[in-house]
C-alpha cells in the first residue's frame, strides 16, 4: 500500500451498503472455528485483564470480579500495584468500597489494613502493569501452568502513541468475543458508519491451515467520501486475546487489542464477559506530536469510537452465546 502524503482519501464511485460484494461464502465458519480453536489452545498462563492502568487512582482501589472471584488492585506506597482477593479476611467485607491510606488496602468495616503481604488466610496475587493494561493472575480459574508475566502484545512506543482503553459487558463467554474479532469478513456489512471497502486478502487457507493471520485491507470512514484506508493483520496470541496490527498505511504499527475476561454468572446464570480493549495509535507524520498533546482530549473520543462499534459486536457475541447453548448455533 503506496504512502500517501495525506491521511485522508476521497472515494470516487462508493458502493451502496447493499451492493457490496457478499463476504458470506469467504467467511467459512470451520476456518474461524478452528483459528478461534488454536487460540483456545494458546498458553495464557493464567493472566486476566482486569482493567485500565489509568483507572487505577493512588486513593481506591480498582475492582473487578474475574471468574467468579472478587478481586481488588491498588498501589503500594512506592506506586507499584499490589492484588488480592476483594473479600476481608476478617468477617467478609468488600475490599472494593476500602480506600488506600499510605499504601495499605485498609478495610471500611473494622480497619484491618493489607499492604499486600499474606495474612489470616487471605493471599496476595501476581499482578501486572503493562503501562495500559492491569492484569492479575487466578491459577485456579486459569487452570494452566502459570507465566510469570502475561503475554503481551507488541505495541508503539508509548513516548510516541496515544493509548486509550474502552470497558464493556456482555452475556456471553469469552470465546463469543474472540470469534467475533477472528471474523473480519463482517466488518463493511455491519459496521459500515466505521468500514468501508473491506477486502479480506489473506486467512488461512483451511481449517488445517496453522497460520491465523487475517490481513484485510479496509478503509476507516472519516465523513462522506473522506476514508484513511489501511491494511491490518488480526492475530489472537492467547486464549482470550484477538490483536489487530496497522501494518501500512496511515497509522502503520498502531494496534488495537481485545480482551475478553470472564466475570462470572449473573442474577439468571448466564455467563458474563468483560471486554477490555486498548487502542494505541501512533503514526510518523510530524503532526502527530499534536494529537499526543491533545491526548486528554482524544482519549474519550477514542473510547467512544469504540462504545458504538462493541454496542453492535457485543449483540453479535451474545446471540452467538444463545444460540451455541441452545445447541442451534450453524455449523
Amino acid at each position: 500500500m503506496r504512502r500517501r502524503r495525506l491521511p485522508l482519501s476521497l472515494r470516487r464511485r462508493p458502493v451502496p451498503w447493499e451492493r457490496q460484494q457478499p463476504t458470506w461464502r469467504d467467511a467459512k465458519p470451520a476456518v474461524i472455528a478452528q483459528a478461534l480453536k488454536r487460540a483456545q489452545a494458546r498458553p495464557s498462563g493464567n493472566w486476566f485483564v482486569v482493567g485500565a492502568s489509568r483507572a487505577l487512582r493512588d486513593d481506591r482501589p480498582l475492582a473487578r470480579t474475574v471468574a467468579g472471584q472478587e478481586v481488588v488492585v491498588w498501589r503500594g506506597p512506592d506506586g507499584r500495584p499490589l492484588a488480592g482477593p476483594g473479600v476481608c479476611p476478617h468477617l467478609g467485607a468488600p475490599l472494593a468500597d476500602s480506600p488506600v491510606h499510605c499504601g495499605s488496602l485498609v478495610c471500611h468495616w473494622h480497619g484491618l489494613a493489607l499492604n499486600g503481604t499474606p495474612f489470616a488466610g487471605w493471599e496476595p496475587l501476581p499482578v501486572h502493569d503493562d503501562g495500559i493494561l492491569l492484569w492479575v493472575r487466578l491459577d485456579v480459574a486459569g487452570a494452566e501452568p502459570p507465566l510469570d508475566a502475561p503475554v503481551v502484545p507488541r505495541r508503539p512506543d508509548p513516548a510516541r502513541s496515544v493509548a486509550s482503553v474502552y470497558v464493556g459487558t456482555g452475556v456471553c463467554e469469552p470465546e463469543d468475543v474472540v470469534a467475533n474479532r477472528l471474523d473480519p469478513w463482517h466488518g463493511a456489512w455491519f459496521h459500515p458508519y466505521s468500514f468501508v471497502d473491506l477486502t479480506v486478502v489473506d486467512a488461512p487457507a483451511s481449517p488445517e491451515d496453522a497460520d491465523d493471520g487475517f490481513t484485510v485491507d479496509v478503509s476507516f470512514r472519516v465523513a462522506g467520501r473522506l476514508v484513511v484506508p489501511v491494511r491490518a493483520v488480526f492475530t489472537a496470541p492467547e486464549p482470550r486475546t484477538v490483536v489487530m496490527h496497522i501494518t501500512e498505511g496511515e497509522g502503520r504499527g498502531s494496534v488495537v487489542e481485545t480482551h475478553a475476561t470472564p466475570l462470572g454468572p449473573d442474577e439468571r446464570g448466564r455467563p458474563r464477559t468483560a471486554v477490555v480493549e486498548a487502542v494505541v495509535a501512533a503514526s510518523d507524520r510530524p503532526g502527530f506530536s499534536v494529537a499526543r498533546g491533545a491526548a486528554p482530549l482524544l482519549r474519550p473520543l477514542m473510547r467512544t469510537a469504540a462504545s458504538r462499534l462493541w454496542r453492535d459486536d457485543l449483540a453479535y457475541a451474545e446471540r452467538r452465546w444463545r444460540l451455541r447453548s441452545a445447541g442451534r448455533f450453524p455449523g
